[in-house]
C-alpha cells in the first residue's frame, strides 16, 4: 500500500496546486475524497486513459459534482491530459470546469454538479451496462449533504428494486456540508441502516484507510446487490489549517502564501 499511500499524496499535492493556483476553491471536500479516488484509479476500475470512450469500461459518476478538483487532480496522474491543465480550473476557455463536465473534460463519465442527479444518472448508467452486458462496474460517489436530497433514496429505491449489483456506491461522509455541521441540520443517522433498509449491501469504513476501503471494494463486487460503501471521512483531510476551519471550508479563498503551506504539509516536508 506504499505506492498508493504516496499517490495520495501526490493528488493531494495537485488538488491544492488547482485551486491555489485559481485563489479560490472547493477544497475541503475535495481532499476527503482523495483516498477512495486513489484506491478506485489505481486498483479497480477498468479503463484506458489513452482510449476514455472504451466500450465495457468502468464508470466513476462523483455525484457531489463540487468535488471536480480531486476528480482532475487524479485523471491528470493517470495520463488523461497534462498536468499543465490543473493550472486553468474554472478560467475561461479552460476544459476543467468548477463542476465535472463530460463534454469537456476527457475521463469525466457524468456531468455533476445538481445535487442528487449524478447518483440517478449512475444508477441509469448501470442499468444500460446491464442490459447491454458490458461487464462494466459503476462507481458512483455522494456527498452526505447531498444525500438530504428525496432524488437520492428515490435512485437507491430504483437500484435496489433492479438488482443493480454492478453498482457500488460510496459516502463522503464527513458530517458536514455548506451551511454547517450535519447533524445541526438535517441528521442522517443511523445512515448504515437507512441504506441496509432500502436493500442496499451496506459496509461502513475509515475513508482513508486505504486497506479498508480496498477490502470493502473487492467484497462489494461479490454481492448480489447494489453495495454503499460508507466513508467516515474528514473534510480537508491532510492540510491541518484547513481541517480547522471545519464545514467552513467548504470553498474557500488561499492565497500563494497558504498554497505553499499546504504542499509542505501533503508532501510531509
Amino acid at each position: 500500500m506504499e505506492n498508493l499511500r504516496k499517490k495520495c499524496m501526490d493528488v493531494r499535492a495537485n488538488v491544492v496546486t488547482t485551486i491555489g493556483t485559481l485563489g479560490v476553491g472547493h477544497i475541503g471536500g475535495s481532499l476527503s475524497i482523495v483516498d477512495v479516488l486513489v484506491v478506485l484509479y489505481e486498483k479497480h476500475m477498468k479503463i484506458d486513459p489513452k482510449n476514455p470512450k472504451m466500450e465495457g469500461r468502468d464508470r466513476l459518476i462523483v455525484s457531489k459534482g463540487h468535488a471536480g478538483p480531486a476528480v482532475y487532480a487524479m485523471l491528470a496522474e493517470k495520463g488523461y491530459f497534462d498536468k499543465d491543465w490543473l493550472l486553468t480550473l474554472n478560467q475561461s476557455g479552460t476544459n476543467l470546469p468548477s463542476h465535472c463536465d463530460m463534454n469537456r473534460t476527457p475521463g469525466v463519465d457524468m456531468t455533476t454538479g445538481s445535487l442528487g442527479q449524478g447518483f440517478s444518472c449512475a444508477m441509469g448508467v448501470a442499468k444500460a451496462s446491464k442490459l447491454r452486458k458490458d461487464g462494466a462496474t459503476i462507481y458512483t460517489i455522494i456527498g452526505d449533504g447531498e444525500s438530504q436530497e428525496g432524488q437520492i433514496w428515490e435512485a437507491a429505491m430504483f437500484g435496489a428494486q433492479q438488482k443493480l449489483d454492478n453498482v457500488i456506491a460510496f459516502t463522503d461522509y464527513n458530517n458536514m456540508q455548506i451551511d454547517g455541521d450535519l447533524n445541526d441540520i438535517c441528521d442522517l443517522s443511523p445512515l448504515a441502516d437507512k441504506w441496509k433498509a432500502f436493500g442496499w449491501n451496506t459496509v461502513e469504513v475509515d475513508g482513508h484507510n486505504l486497506e479498508a476501503i480496498d477490502r470493502a471494494i473487492t467484497e462489494a463486487k461479490k454481492s448480489e446487490q447494489p453495495s454503499m460503501i460508507i466513508l467516515n471521512t474528514i473534510k480537508g483531510k491532510g492540510v491541518t489549517f484547513i481541517e480547522e476551519m471545519g464545514f467552513g471550508n467548504h470553498s474557500i479563498p488561499m492565497t500563494k502564501e497558504q498554497m505553499n503551506l499546504a504542499l509542505a504539509e501533503v508532501k510531509g516536508e
